[in-house]
């Protein structure tokens, strides 16, 4: 009792979580799952858009001028297999054992030359030489401050002169009149467990730092753990001081990775930074 009740405050700007999240055993299996359903929009993106988002990068970067890709965050392998498909020559890299390893079960299935390695690319070292480095799906706007500028320069070391990094992030519009709010549950073998457990969920906004948490805690027969999902959004002037700073110019501006004309009053910002 006296460990939940420290959850009753607000957790302090970008508090870790208390267990794995992307790599947990159990959790990483219905991540894999969502990541492979072409109908749904939670892991990846939906299977029609993530097509017409390869066509358009191609377009944008053509393979043939850009051929060396690295895919930050790259799941189990969906966007690497479709880069491979036109041209680039693709490194994957992501923190889950349970993608990655499933990647390149599949690469090797389809005798596809994709470089699948599991790490951490705030820490780890992702290699340099790189034409062009991709982050889809707003992964961007999950990490913290300090971490957000430390990946914008391994990102940078990482490219060759004239490379470019293309990601998206989340604008203000995504959260726009959510309320905080805490409410529970409890699920049978759900998302977060094998077995039954009570789930506390709250939604936290920090609005200042136009942050915003969403928080699990986890409660079970094994003990109580905690998971802080974190995510900031931007303004189209931050991020392109982000960019800026990190030495990047001639940076293009869209509304998703698709090449959709960037809309003040979207969701997303997709940017094509240069090195």
């Amino acid at each position: 009792m006296k460990q939940l009740k420290q959850y009753e405050k607000k957790p302090k700007l970008y508090e870790k979580s208390t267990q794995k999240f992307w790599d947990d055993p159990y959790i990483s299996k219905g991540m894999l799952e969502a990541h492979l359903n072409p109908d749904m929009e939670a892991a990846t993106r939906k299977e029609k858009f993530v097509i017409n988002s390869v066509n358009w990068i191609d377009e944008r970067v053509p393979s043939k001028k850009y051929p060396k890709l690295l895919d930050l965050g790259c799941g189990p392998g969906i966007y690497a297999e479709l880069f491979s498909n036109k041209g680039y020559q693709v490194t994957g890299f992501d923190l889950s054992k349970r993608s990655i390893d499933y990647a390149k079960t599949r690469a090797k299935e389809k005798k596809r030359d994709i470089l699948y390695v599991e790490g951490n690319y705030i820490s780890d070292d992702f290699g340099r030489g790189y034409d062009l480095i991709t982050m889809i799906y707003c992964d961007f706007g999950v990490l913290s401050s300090d971490d957000r500028k430390a990946l914008l320069k391994k990102v940078y070391a990482g490219l060759n002169d004239g490379g470019y990094f293309l990601f998206d992030v989340f604008t203000i519009e995504k959260y726009r009149g959510k309320k905080e709010y805490k409410e529970w549950s409890v699920e049978e073998e759900g998302f977060w467990r094998e077995k039954t457990s009570l789930i506390l969920k709250s939604f936290y906004r920090y609005e200042e730092e136009t942050t915003f948490l969403e928080q699990y805690i986890i409660i079970d027969e094994s003990g109580i753990e905690c998971y802080n999902i974190w995510e900031h959004v931007f303004t189209l002037d931050e991020i392109k001081q982000d960019l800026q700073v990190a030495g990047f110019h001639d940076i293009s501006i869209y509304g998703d990775v698709a090449g959709k004309p960037y809309d003040k009053n979207g969701q997303t910002i997709c940017l094509i930074a240069k090195k």
